[in-house]
């Protein structure tokens, strides 16, 4: 039995305890919240003992694994107290506020012989689990385009990061698991001052190592709530509807089949749309669960500190690229 713990239970940590409650072979021993009405009403909620002070809860109860998801400013001091008991961490992204704290909470990980995992969720959405099993498989050939689609209404519970920090980190990361390479290069326009004090809109392009071209299209000032992921290659294209669960494969038809001048109105035909089978399931759970399974049979987790250090890379580098209107170059 793996015993785990989570530290913030705001609204996305909240759901971290509930799933750990759901899953089996876990048994969730303690959640804690510097909002003592918060950490009440879920650890109520939950059946579960709640404490304010999370140092307290390492020592106290000490968990084999932690969720850590409080604001941004203080993962890494929370991530490294409980790194420093050996105790396994999931942090949700971004990993850190800053490089530099990144690569030490990976270091002390490593010395602890510690699980450090990123709450890149995106990773484990079975739509994308199924994409990414087809793209290895080669079935749409050489990729040279990504497009991502991300956008929808503020959330009000952000108050220290902007858009691209909260969305564009789960893109960047999908651009590098999907297509197995780094991002060389960025450029981004951005839109601030409208629903908080950075930016609220992200248009960018990047460019792969493997020469793909990605472009990422995201908002928190949409009406409609909208994540879509297309990849174009040589045999047709993709498409994701993260929030349906869906996969569609677009294929290109043999334009030498057609008639010479529907060809000339058309360029290369339209061919068959085929809907793919996915197995949905939430997508917490299944980060969850990989996790425990990681720290039950000593394995390495799906996404690794290194990984989540490079999304928080990229993201800034779009950041900067945003406010100074240039190309960033990625070392």
């Amino acid at each position: 039995m793996i015993k785990a713990a989570v530290i913030g239970v705001g609204s996305i940590g909240q759901n971290h305890a509930r799933v750990y409650r759901e899953l089996p072979d876990v048994k969730l021993v303690a959640v804690s919240d510097n909002d003592e009405e918060t950490a009440k009403r879920v650890g109520n909620r939950l059946a579960v003992d709640y404490v304010t002070d999370y140092v307290k809860l390492l020592d106290d109860y000490k968990p084999d694994l932690v969720s850590v998801s409080v604001p941004t400013v203080y993962h890494y001091d929370v991530a490294l107290q409980a790194i420093e008991r050996g105790i396994h961490v999931l942090v949700e992204k971004p990993i850190a506020a800053t490089l530099e704290q990144a690569d030490e909470l990976i270091a002390a990980a490593k010395a602890n012989n510690v699980k450090l995992t990123v709450g890149h969720i995106e990773r484990f959405n079975p739509a994308i689990q199924e994409l990414k099993r087809r793209i290895d498989a080669g079935e749409i050939g050489d990729v040279f385009r990504i497009q991502s689609r991300r956008m929808g209404p503020f959330p009000t519970r952000i108050r220290d990061v902007g858009v691209v920090i909260d969305l564009a980190s789960h893109d960047v990361d999908i651009v590098r698991y999907i297509l197995d390479t780094d991002i060389n290069r960025v450029f981004a326009e951005t839109t601030g001052s409208i629903a908080t004090d950075r930016e609220d809109t992200l248009d960018a392009v990047l460019r792969c190592e493997n020469n793909a071209i990605g472009t990422l299209n995201i908002n928190w000032i949409t009406p409609t709530k909208i994540r879509e992921l297309t990849v174009t290659g040589t045999n047709g294209m993709f498409l994701v509807n993260y929030l349906t669960q869906e996969v569609y494969f677009y294929e290109n038809a043999d334009a030498a089949e057609m008639w010479q001048s529907l060809s000339l109105l058309k360029g290369v035909s339209e061919g068959q749309m085929v809907r793919l089978k996915v197995n949905n399931q939430e997508p917490l759970k299944a980060e969850l669960k990989s996790f425990a399974d990681a720290v039950r049979n000593d394995t390495n987790p799906l996404v690794s500190g290194e990984d989540g250090k490079k999304a928080l890379q990229l993201a800034q580098a779009l950041v900067k690229s945003g406010l100074e209107q240039a190309v960033i170059h990625i070392d």
